[in-house]
């Protein structure tokens, strides 16, 4: 990217001094020259083709004791390293997601419904799989954990 930047603006930069001076432009090769200019705004402003998203998704259901799913119920998520939290209120089927997940950090998850909550599970960086899913449970008929 630094390569092709630098060849626009070398060439611009000598355009533009050679028609300051009063002295003709030197003659470019056009293929230099489109190929600098077509390249520098991809590198620029679009995405590299050759970087690829390293972000993990984290999916999963909520689940009373006899597997019926719990709508409404509140997932937390915890960024173990800065220790902010995330929230999602599950779907009707029980559904929750969170995209964009660092693999380089760990994090904790978590159900609560009501005032019943589902045992604490860990997402590891040392979990290499892009798709992580975890069924997290809760007991909605006995005391609160």
């Amino acid at each position: 990217m630094k390569k092709a930047v630098i060849a626009v603006v070398v060439v611009a930069a000598l355009m533009v001094g050679f028609s300051l001076a009063g002295l003709p432009a030197p003659v470019f090769s056009a293929s230099l020259w489109t190929a600098s200019v077509l390249a520098a705004p991809a590198q620029l402003f679009g995405r590299d083709a050759k970087k690829e998203d390293t972000t993990r998704l984290l999916t999963g259901k909520v689940l009373d004791a006899s597997d019926s799913p719990l709508p409404n119920a509140v997932v937390y998520l915890t960024n173990t390293h800065t220790r902010s939290v995330k929230t999602y209120i599950v779907a009707g089927d029980g559904t929750y997601r969170f995209p964009g997940l660092q693999p380089t950090i760990d994090y904790e998850v978590y159900a609560q419904y009501d005032t019943h909550k589902s045992g604490t599970k860990t997402v590891s960086q040392f979990d290499d799989r892009k798709q992580v899913y975890i069924s997290l449970k809760i007991n909605t008929k006995g005391d609160s954990k």
